[in-house]
């Protein structure tokens, strides 16, 4: 019967329970996670131009560095976001279980 509950709790509800907050605070953690890849969209243009030059297309070298670096940057525009956003503790602790999954620790 719970599983049947659940399935039709929408996916707002879903969130809260998964996330352990308000589903007025998913909106706001959702809002975040689009502003955080909106402003990565928005340096990567100008970031690829200069790598670019007059070749019209960036150097191999530049590409893998872009994606090597897009996850450390990403992830602090994500707390920052957080912070202007007033919810840098839950960003925190998402922060903290996504990098013990990258580096293979168990998270609580």
């Amino acid at each position: 019967m719970m599983a049947k509950e659940e399935a039709k709790a929408g996916w707002v509800q879903r969130l809260a329970k998964r996330w352990n907050v308000s589903p007025a605070r998913v909106g706001i953690i959702l809002l975040v996670f689009a502003c955080t890849g909106f402003t990565v969209l928005i340096l990567k243009r100008p970031l690829m131009a200069w790598a670019s030059g007059d070749a019209g297309e960036p150097p191999l070298l530049f590409s893998v560095l872009y994606y090597v670096l897009i996850l450390p940057v990403y992830n602090a525009l994500l707390l920052l976001y957080g912070a202007l956003f007033g919810q840098f503790s839950f960003f925190w602790a998402f922060e903290k279980r996504f990098f013990a999954r990258l580096l293979g620790r168990r998270t609580p």
